[in-house]
C-alpha cells in the first residue's frame, strides 16, 4: 500500500522540529505515570499537594499518563516525523533524553 499523504514528501518548517521535540517529550512523560498508575502505586503529578512533590492516586497518574499520551501522539502527528528525515528523528530523541533526566532528577528523592 502506497503513503499518499504528500505532506511528507515537502521539506518540514523550523516548527515542526519544535513540534517533535515535544513529542518525545510528552511520550516519554507517559511511562512511569502510567506504570505507577496501573500497578496501584502513588506517584507524583501536577495535581498533588504540593504540586510534583505529593503524591497522587493512581488514578490520578493513569489519567495524566493518558493525557500525555494523547498530546505526545498529536504532536508526533502534527510534527510530519518519518524515518527518511534524520534531524526530526534526532530532535524526537532529543526531547526523550531531556525529559529523562529531568525527571530523574525531579523524582530522586521524592518516591521511595
Amino acid at each position: 500500500m502506497e503513503n499518499t499523504d504528500q505532506s511528507y514528501d515537502q521539506p518540514m518548517k523550523w516548527y515542526h522540529y519544535i513540534t517533535v521535540f515535544f513529542a518525545g517529550f510528552f511520550l516519554t512523560n507517559f511511562v512511569p505515570h502510567f506504570v505507577n498508575g496501573i500497578s496501584g502505586n502513588p506517584f507524583p503529578t501536577p495535581f498533588a499537594n504540593p504540586p510534583g512533590k505529593g503524591l497522587s492516586s493512581p488514578l490520578t497518574n493513569v489519567l495524566w499518563a493518558l493525557f500525555n499520551l494523547l498530546i505526545g501522539y498529536l504532536l508526533f502527528r502534527a510534527g510530519k516525523i518519518n524515518s527518511k528525515n534524520k534531524p526530526a528523528l534526532l530532535i524526537f530523541f532529543a526531547g526523550i533524553v531531556c525529559v529523562s533526566i529531568m525527571l530523574s532528577i525531579a523524582f530522586m528523592d521524592k518516591v521511595k
